[in-house]
């Protein structure tokens, strides 16, 4: 009897020391800097667009009026700006035109709806992935065209931008639920 429980007792000991030693080796796996980028950009993709879904369509057209808040962008030009800015900085990386048009960084006239804002949003987060996908350690920080054409940025400071700029543009539209009675959805948790 005493063996058969000196055998359950090691069994159960390698069973829970297994599990342990495996997330201690994921754990401590060296990530490439494209993978740290994409995890950073993912994090504001599901923070972003899940504000972007809580919104109702007929509040896409929200702007704050109470106090100083004269020519700020609607919850849905918030979007479409951040979603062209993606555009522009994940063709940048890559070293070609945008995709489809950024207008200036405001994104398509022509997208209005709901349904065609939330595509254009998630198409350029596609478009991000693709391109961070194509940071090495070999090209991370070489010198390429900045926004201005003029002088030079990086990739890692370009992949950097889609998360703090994400972040800047996500606090308005947390506002902007807010001020609409909505809950964003990453507070419920």
């Amino acid at each position: 009897m005493k063996t058969i429980i000196a055998i359950l007792l090691a069994a159960s000991s390698l069973c829970s020391a297994a599990p342990a030693q495996a997330q201690a080796q994921s754990n401590t796996e060296k990530k490439t800097i494209s993978e740290v980028v994409d995890s950073a950009t993912k994090r504001i993709e599901r923070d972003f667009v899940s504000a972007a879904e809580a919104m109702p369509e007929d509040k896409y057209s929200f702007a704050p009026t109470d106090g100083e808040f004269k020519g700020v962008r609607t919850f849905a030009e918030q979007i479409k700006h951040y979603a062209a800015t993606n555009y522009l900085v994940a063709s940048m990386i890559l070293g070609e035109k945008p995709p489809v048009d950024v207008n200036d960084e405001k994104g398509p006239d022509s997208v209005k709806s709901k349904p065609e804002i939330l595509k254009y949003l998630n198409d350029s987060f596609a478009y991000a992935h693709k391109a961070i996908a194509t940071i090495t350690e070999a090209n991370v920080v070489e010198p390429i065209p900045s926004f201005d054409g003029k002088s030079t940025t990086t990739r890692l400071s370009l992949g950097m931008l889609f998360s703090w700029h994400g972040y800047d543009h996500y606090g308005q539209m947390v506002e902007y639920l807010r001020m609409n009675g909505i809950v964003p959805p990453a507070s419920r948790k």
